[in-house]
């Protein structure tokens, strides 16, 4: 099992790595040109900074068992259909019976906000403690029902 990291603006980065060192399990952060990573624990991969490119090779390099760090529905989808264990920033695990909601969802958002560009809708809120909290509870969850199932 290896975790990957769709790590563009990714909050949890630190997170991931301390609960992969605790399961000894690899971690490759995926991020492109616009975007500076240092670790000394996981491996970098900078991928050009077209148009998708960061989930194309993320969805590339993982496999069936691993673990996808990811916010971008369309990225868990692909995830998923792989596989994998995708799982969100905010600790919500990306399954098959939630996934079709979520990209509804996500649509119908997207076309609410191109049809009134008088009301913007609001950004996410600013990530808290227990934000952290929350996500490093449901990976290690993740980790160690996984790592049962072998």
């Amino acid at each position: 099992m290896k975790i990957f990291v769709d790590a563009d603006a990714c909050s949890v980065v630190r997170i991931v790595e301390k609960i992969a060192k605790k399961y000894e399990l690899p971690v490759t952060l995926l991020c492109d040109t616009n975007h500076v990573l240092d670790s000394d624990y996981s491996e970098i991969k900078i991928i050009g900074a077209g148009a998708d490119a960061v989930d194309f090779a993320l969805i590339s390099l993982c496999q069936k068992g691993d673990i996808v760090v990811t916010q971008d529905y369309g990225v868990a989808a692909m995830a998923l259909s792989k596989g994998t264990y995708p799982i969100h920033q905010s600790g919500k695990w990306y399954t098959n019976e939630n996934i079709d909601q979520m990209l509804m969802e996500r649509h119908l958002n997207k076309k609410a906000r191109r049809g009134n560009c008088k009301h913007h809708m609001k950004g996410p809120k600013k990530r808290t403690t227990e934000d952290d909290e929350r996500f490093e509870e449901s990976l290690e969850r993740l980790i160690q029902i996984k790592l049962q199932v072998k």
